[in-house]
């Protein structure tokens, strides 16, 4: 037998939780075509890499991206391949490019995801050529993908396309009998072209880009109960997924999207609903997730949270940050565009008055804490705030915090750059939601939000907090267990061709230096955006920490650099739902039963 590549002695975790072992692995045409604890014959192999000391997993999923308009412009997307994660998720939150032309896509995409709106325009329009999901699963594939995608299709894209933006976003207007039935059709082609399902949304705080429509909640949001229940069936007798984000601030909304999964003399929905967070606004609520999950799935139910499992740091420009939309001040500041309109807003007393009102009011849900003192001040032309929080501002100059923030936003706009950490900051609460079954490890919006947070690298972020529990002397989880809920728990649960790495499987791996898993998986960085006009965006930044990622048995990332390959050649595909390749023929003299391994406690 010759292959490929060999990968020498690393500790291999093959993504199903299973004991780890030291061994050897051979890849040929793509495929992982032996795992065994003897040398690997290398003759004529034109790539061997040295994997002593490190780990061998599985690459990672990552199933909650806003990917869909870069990967048009630029689609190797190196800033998740280079932390491991070979499959990303497009399509989430009721948002995808299947059916919307450009400037529709803008004023879904712009606001709601912190994409500059003239881009998601632009690069829509250059690079569509597909009418329906059949077309644009072909127009993916025709590009030189870095990484492999999976998708949703989002309601919100079929709603516009069919019954156009205006009447998809009033609430006196429902689809017609003729419009009905398209959405329909738009969702069955889907699911047939191999989406995994439909994501949808009920968050309010989520608004609409533009001039027609501005400020206004994405088109799902409007849809009645029939409209969702016709799609709803269709998922469910196709055993397809539903991405949801419920209305947090209607517990009604909540109990019927968690209802929902059970079956009750139908089929079961599969649903994963955004999501479960240690919000600071609220330390109670993260009690009753995981519980509410198992009650649910125990009643024969298939539900699952997602939830990001590091802290949720953001980072903003300005006023220009999403939570801002939960109250009526800071989403009246937001509809504006114009700067010069927006802070004569911002002056006036009468809505400084109604914005102390919205900060100082403890009733009802919210993302956001509201607490000025909880905000640090991390660059601005007046040095004298850096490193301050708007409160330590607010004491200094005898202000209430909401003044001394809007005087600096007035002063100094977008150049006004702050942090604050809104949810996941409690470390042992993030423990327990990394062992909760009802959760899945997701949620990092990769691809969105390009100045507010970077979580392109949370899987290793996970696997240090493990490692250093570990080393600690203070376990609460097995690594087998963590890649496993990185890797092949999520592609079984889609039902993807992706997570694992034994004889037979894609060639999705990843090679990691443990010893490098430091401080820098939480350092700040930036990176221009080549696609977005040299945008400057949020990155991570670990680059020793991972030795290689291959795609498809094929080297995209060496030494944390880039290959030749990346972004030229195709490495990735579109992963449909539901199909397997067919794993090549083995050679039966190569040890394959895992009994044979050296186990690594």
């Amino acid at each position: 037998m010759t292959y490929d590549t060999i990968i020498r002695g690393g500790r291999w975790f093959d993504g199903t939780g299973a004991p780890s072992a030291l061994c050897n692995i051979g890849v040929r045409d793509g495929r992982v075509t032996a795992v065994s604890a003897d040398p690997l014959d290398d003759t004529d192999c034109p790539q061997i890499l040295d994997a002593t000391g490190k780990w061998v997993l599985p690459g990672m999923l990552d199933i909650h991206t806003h990917y869909d308009i870069e990967v048009l412009g630029q689609p190797s997307l190196p800033e998740s391949l280079r932390h491991g994660v070979t499959t990303v998720m497009l399509g989430s939150c009721s948002l995808s490019t299947v059916h919307v032309g450009g400037t529709d896509a803008g004023d879904l995409f712009g606001r709601v995801e912190a994409i500059p709106r003239e881009f998601v325009i632009d690069t829509v329009d250059r690079h569509k050529t597909w009418a329906g999901a059949d077309q644009y699963v072909e127009a993916l594939e025709a590009l030189p993908l870095g990484p492999n995608l999976a998708a949703f299709i989002g309601h919100s894209d079929m709603r516009t396309a069919v019954m156009g933006l205006d009447r998809a976003t009033r609430k006196e207007r429902r689809p017609t009998r003729h419009e009905q039935a398209r959405m329909e059709a738009m969702l069955t082609e889907a699911l047939e072209a191999g989406f995994v399902g439909m994501s949808s949304q009920q968050l309010l705080f989520d608004k609409i880009d533009g001039e027609a429509c501005r400020s206004r909640t994405l088109p799902s949001t409007y849809a009645g109960p029939r409209e969702l229940r016709r799609l709803k069936s269709i998922l469910r007798r196709t055993g397809r997924v539903l991405q949801s984000g419920p209305d947090i601030q209607n517990p009604l909304n909540l109990a019927s999207q968690l209802a929902q999964s059970l079956g009750l003399f139908r089929n079961p929905l599969k649903t994963s609903l955004l999501s479960a967070a240690d919000i600071k606004a609220n330390p109670h609520a993260i009690k009753l997730l995981g519980p509410l999950a198992r009650v649910i799935n125990a009643l024969g139910g298939n539900f699952r949270w997602q939830h990001l499992p590091v802290p949720f740091e953001v980072y903003a420009d300005g006023i220009d940050l999403v939570v801002f939309e939960e109250f009526g001040a800071g989403a009246a500041a937001l509809h504006l565009r114009d700067e010069v309109e927006r802070n004569d807003l911002l002056r006036d007393e009468l809505y400084r008055r109604q914005f102390r009102k919205d900060y100082e009011s403890r009733f009802g849900v919210r993302v956001w804490q509201r607490d000025f003192h909880d905000a640090e001040i991390v660059d601005c032309p007046d040095a004298t705030v850096v490193g301050r929080s708007f409160g330590q501002v607010g004491l200094d100059r005898g202000v209430h915090p909401v003044d001394a923030f809007l005087d600096l936003v007035c002063e100094h706009g977008r150049a006004l750059r702050w942090r604050t950490t809104i949810s996941n900051h409690r470390p042992e609460v993030l423990k327990k939601l990394a062992r909760e079954p009802g959760i899945q490890l997701g949620f990092s919006d990769a691809g969105a939000h390009l100045r507010n947070m970077a979580f392109y690298n949370m899987g290793l972020r996970l696997l240090k907090h493990v490692r250093d529990a570990e080393n600690a002397g203070k376990p609460f989880m097995t690594l087998e267990h963590a890649v496993h809920r990185l890797t092949g728990e999520l592609a079984d649960w889609y039902r993807l061709d992706a997570g694992h790495l034994r004889v037979g499987d894609r060639a999705d791996i990843v090679i990691i230096d443990p010893e490098r898993l430091d401080a820098s998986v939480a350092a700040y960085a930036e990176a221009e955006v080549d696609c977005y006009g040299g945008l400057s965006r949020m990155v991570n930044r670990n680059d020793d920490t991972v030795d290689a990622v291959l795609v498809g048995g094929r080297a995209v990332f060496l030494n944390g650099r880039p290959t030749d390959i990346l972004g030229t050649q195709r490495t990735g595909r579109f992963l449909r739902a539901a199909h397997r390749s067919p794993a090549l023929p083995t050679d039966t003299d190569e040890p394959t039963d895992t009994s044979e391994l050296t186990r690594v406690s």
